[in-house]
């Protein structure tokens, strides 16, 4: 089962969850603000996704802009950035779209359609 992990208020998760839905594409929904993704989640996720690891974090969240990541990220080691997206769901990048052998991060329509 794909997984759609998603914060249900972001507008962009819900074009995302339309398109599923107009595509008929089953999904197990999950509201990345209430069940945030854990270490081994996004660890594994990160290794399959083969995206850089700035590619998972929320660039346009207030988290993000409050913790001043956009100048700190730089500094810090895969571990550290993974520790840090673990300890809040609002700073990862969504929506997210987990199957067996893909990982998808943002909706980008064209890439999705090639992907599932």
């Amino acid at each position: 089962m794909i997984k759609f992990i998603c914060y249900p208020k972001c507008t962009t998760c819900q074009k995302a969850k339309k398109w599923l839905d107009d595509n008929r594409i089953e999904y197990e929904l999950r509201d990345i603000k209430h069940d945030n993704p854990s270490l081994d989640e996004l660890t594994e996720w990160y290794s399959k996704s083969g995206l850089p690891l700035k590619r998972f974090f929320n660039t346009s969240g207030l988290l993000y802009k409050s913790l001043d990541l956009k100048n700190k990220l730089s500094e810090m080691s895969e571990d550290e950035m993974l520790k840090l997206l673990a300890t809040d769901g609002m700073l990862v990048k969504r929506p997210l779209l987990i199957g067996d052998d893909f990982v998808l991060v943002g909706f980008k329509e064209v890439e999705w359609k090639d992907n599932i």
